[in-house]
């Protein structure tokens, strides 16, 4: 009988250590298992981070090259516009010019001046006889209309206007009627 007391005690203390040890697996799964979820929520949200970094430092990059590039569109632009006068100059010397070779000079000059421009992309404005559009003019002065005239027609260009696509370099000058 004591054999027997001693095996169910001894499989009492097997079954309670079992237990205990069986108790303190599921403790350290239970454990482990939070630490993997925290591990995987921090992985996540550092994916989630660097995704939003990613797509920041993108438009920063599209920002920045589409800047750089329109400054250097618009610094091209500038120097054109600073050669209109130049050719305001020469279409008033050939104007007023009267030996013939020296017209003629300044005619293949003021030639060359538009196939410049032309080159650049850069039209001419001309809004002589049509309605005023302030688009595209700046009325500088008014002249009354004559017989047959409609009012606030353009009847004369003072400065020229020049334009590169829809983007006006230089407004023209006109007269419009009233």
């Amino acid at each position: 009988m004591e054999n027997e007391e001693l095996k169910e005690n001894v499989a009492s203390e097997t079954e309670a250590k079992e237990e205990k040890a069986t108790k303190e697996k599921k403790k350290i799964n239970k454990k482990a298992q939070e630490e993997i979820e925290k591990a995987q929520a921090e992985a996540e949200e550092s994916k989630r981070k660097w995704y939003a970094v990613t797509a920041e430092y993108e438009n920063y990059r599209r920002r920045t090259q589409n800047q750089a590039s329109q400054r250097y569109l618009d610094g091209r632009n500038d120097v054109i516009a600073s050669l209109f006068p130049i050719g305001d100059n020469l279409e008033r010397a050939l104007s007023s010019c009267s030996d013939e070779n020296t017209k003629r000079g300044i005619e293949m000059v003021i030639a060359s001046f538009k196939k410049v421009l032309e080159s650049e992309g850069v039209e001419e404005i001309n809004p002589i006889g049509q309605p005023f559009d302030a688009t595209y003019s700046e009325a500088i002065m008014a002249a009354p209309a004559e017989n047959g005239e409609e009012s606030g027609i353009v009847k004369q260009v003072y400065v020229k206007g020049y334009k590169k696509g829809e983007k006006v370099l230089r407004y023209a000058q006109v007269i419009v009627t009233q």
